[in-house]
Formats: C-alpha cells, sequence, structure tokens
C-alpha cells in the first residue's frame, strides 16, 4: 500500500525523523492560511501517489500565501500527469503546503527489499534530489549499501558506515546515523517494502530534514496495522487493480496491449514472456490462483477488459484445484454478459477436463484461437498482431 507524502512524513515525525513545518489543505482557503502561519513564502505540493510531480507542474514554490491559495485553485480536482501515471494521470485532492528550506546538501535515503541480498539493505548517496536510478548509471560510486542481517538488526556501526561515506561534517554524523537506526526501526514496525527519504537536505543553519518521502506497506502485512488503513487511497490506484482485490485477484496493471489470464504467479510470468517473443507487450500480470470458480474466473476476465488497452487476451490455464472446464464456463459466462465488451482470445488449456473446456470455448461463439503449447501461443499472438 503506497501512501501519501504528508501521510508518510507524520509517520516519519512519529519515529524521530525530522521534518519541515507545514500542514495539509483540501481547499485554496485553507492552502492560503497555512501559507500565511508560515511567513507567506512556501511550498506547495499536490498530493498524488507518484513521482515526477515537479517536473508536472505539480510543485510550486510562491512568495505569498495569495499565490499559496491561487496555485492550490488551479491545482486541486484536476488529475495530475506525470512520468509514473500514464496519460490519464491522478486526482489532486490535497497540496502539501511547507515552509521553504535554505539547502546546503540534498542526501539519499532509504530502507528496501532486497531479493539478491534475500533481506533488508540501506542505500545512502550524497547525490539525493535527483532519481535513485539515474544516480545509478551516471555515478555507481556514489552509491552506498549496507545489507541487514535478519536477526541481529541494523547495528548502530552500519549508521555510522553510511554517514560517514556520505561525506559530511563530523558534527552530522551523529544525527545521520541517529536517522538512520530510526528509519529502520520504521521499516520493521510498520512492515514497509520500502521506505524513502530523498531528499535529506542538510540545511545552511546545520538542520537535518526530510523534505520528500515515500513509504510503501506490504499488503500482506496490513491486518497487523489497521490503524493505517485510513491512509489507503484507492482514487490513486488503477481502477483495474482497486477491483482486482475485491475477488482476491493478483492484478497489475502494465504498459502493453495483450491481456493476461492465467491460474499461478510462475506461469503467469511464462505467459509474459510468451507476449514478449509473439511480439507484442502484456497489459497487465493477473494470477486467478488455484482456488477459482466460474464467477471469478468470469471477474478476471471483466478486470482485464477493463483496460481499454487490452486488444487480444491470451488464457494460459493449467489445469488443476481449477478444472479447465470450469474455467472456460467462467470466460463464456462473461462474454454473454457483456458481448460488446469481448476481444479475441488464444487460449492454452492443460490438465484437468482439459478437453472439456476447449470444446466449451469451441462452442461458445467467442472469438477464440485454441492452441497446444507455448510456442503455439506465441505464434498465435504474433498471427493476431500481424492481423489487426
Amino acid at each position: 500500500m503506497k501512501i501519501h507524502e504528508y501521510q508518510a512524513k507524520e509517520i516519519l515525525a512519529r519515529y524521530g525523523v525530522p521534518i519541515p513545518k507545514g500542514g495539509v489543505a483540501d481547499s485554496p482557503e485553507a492552502a492560503k492560511k497555512l501559507a500565511e502561519d508560515l511567513g507567506g513564502s512556501v511550498v506547495v505540493k499536490a498530493q498524488v501517489h507518484a513521482g515526477g510531480r515537479g517536473k508536472a507542474g505539480g510543485v510550486k514554490l510562491v512568495s505569498t500565501a495569495d499565490e499559496a491559495g491561487d496555485f492550490a485553485r488551479s491545482i486541486l480536482g484536476t488529475r495530475l500527469v506525470t512520468i509514473q501515471t500514464g496519460p490519464e494521470g491522478v486526482p489532486v485532492r490535497k497540496v502539501l503546503v511547507e515552509e521553504t528550506i535554505d539547502v546546503a546538501d540534498e542526501l539519499y535515503l532509504a530502507m528496501l527489499i532486497d531479493g539478491a541480498a534475500e533481506g533488508v539493505v540501506a542505500i545512502a548517496s550524497e547525490a539525493g534530489g535527483m532519481e535513485i536510478e539515474q544516480v545509478a548509471e551516471e555515478t555507481p560510486d556514489k552509491i552506498l549499501r549496507v545489507a541487514v542481517d535478519p536477526v541481529l538488526g541494523l547495528q548502530p556501526y552500519q549508521g555510522r558506515r553510511l554517514a560517514y561515506g556520505l561525506n559530511l561534517k563530523p558534527e552530522l554524523v551523529g544525527p545521520i546515523s541517529a536517522l538512520v537506526e530510526n528509519l529502520y526501526r520504521l521499516f520493521q514496525e510498520n512492515d514497509c517494502s520500502l521506505a524513502e527519504i530523498n531528499p535529506l537536505v542538510i540545511t545552511s543553519d546545520g538542520r537535518v530534514l526530510a523534505v520528500d518521502a515515500k513509504l510503501t506497506i506490504d499488503d500482506e502485512a496490513m491486518f497487523r496495522h489497521k490503524d493505517l488503513d485510513g491512509l489507503h487511497d484507492p482514487e490513486q490506484e488503477d481502477a483495474g487493480e482497486v477491483e482486482a482485490r475485491k475477488f482476491d485477484i493478483n492484478y497489475v496493471k502494465l504498459d502493453g496491449t495483450v491481456g493476461c489470464i492465467v491460474n499461478g504467479a510462475g506461469l503467469a510470468m511464462a505467459t509474459m514472456d510468451v507476449v514478449l517473443s509473439g511480439g507484442a507487450q502484456p497489459a497487465n500480470f493477473l494470477d486467478i490462483g488455484g482456488g477459482a470458480d466460474e464467477d471469478k474466473v468470469a471477474n478476471a476476465l471483466r478486470i482485464v477488459l477493463m483496460d481499454s488497452d487490452v486488444e487480444l487476451v491470451l488464457i494460459n490455464i493449467f489445469g488443476g484445484i481449477l478444472r479447465c472446464d470450469m474455467a472456460a464456463r467462467g470466460f463464456v459466462q462473461r462474454g454473454k454478459a457483456d458481448p460488446s465488451s469481448m476481444r479475441p482470445m488464444v487460449v492454452r488449456m492443460l490438465g484437468t477436463n482439459a478437453e472439456e473446456g476447449r470444446k466449451t470455448l469451441q462452442d461458445s461463439g467467442l472469438d477464440v484461437t485454441l492452441v497446444e503449447d507455448l510456442p503455439g501461443a506465441a505464434e498465435a499472438v504474433r498471427a493476431a498482431i500481424d492481423h489487426a
């Protein structure tokens, strides 16, 4: 679960991480009042679950309270399009109004789950304020990494190692290393998958402030954090992903045109590879799961077809707990419910009742191409693209 910047900063503050003075507003009047209280010269930031806000016009430095109100009026209720949102953008319902900062240095600090390290890794860089991917590509020597032992946790010497590696003044090593430890504690206690501060600013008067922050909480751990449920903002998410959660369907929207429906995460990854080998791009990752019934299968197809970019649907079912005939009836059920929404389908079915499932689809009147194996599926995807 992603949360807004202002929510992340509220959590950071509870863990002793210093943040700028400010507040959140949902109206131009409230934004103006906050700016007045902060002295007029403030930065106003659109609150959306996406990076690249500054380049997209979602962040503005103003010198008066009236300007803060005017900017809030211009952006509240609109949809902000950034490099991370896609062309449809995301709605702006609130703005964060904060004091301006006299910046001396910008740093980067994050805790994240690293699959290669099989645990938590702390990352720091003296090249803050930039996208960390860009730093890694252009100046990899400026990225510091510390793997955290899952049993012992982050040790004080590791925080000091990062602080010294940032080439800071000696008097800042203590505060930065303490901040690293606090961020790790936040990360662990809230079951985060990402806790990022970019930039972590050193001000001209020697203060350390988290000027921007991102927190992502593991969805599978939310049952332990009922107090955080209210931070969820479904408006910021893809409608298909929100809908999929209602039916316990694992769905992630991607940028392609071939929708994928599969039972099993590993099979889903292989199916996306099939789409790529067929010369196309997958429109989604979707795993129905093993215990699906006809209604769940029908809803999976409905969710895939909610994406207007989908031109073809590739279905790859290995019948086990989910029998192929049951899956086929679910697809037919959706086709009869809304024929106009249907797209051509390429279907591979193996396993329990595969013959019955294929016959059900053959007799359905739907636009279905049945294939026997993955190379055949790739060829069918390529043929459909060429025909289109």
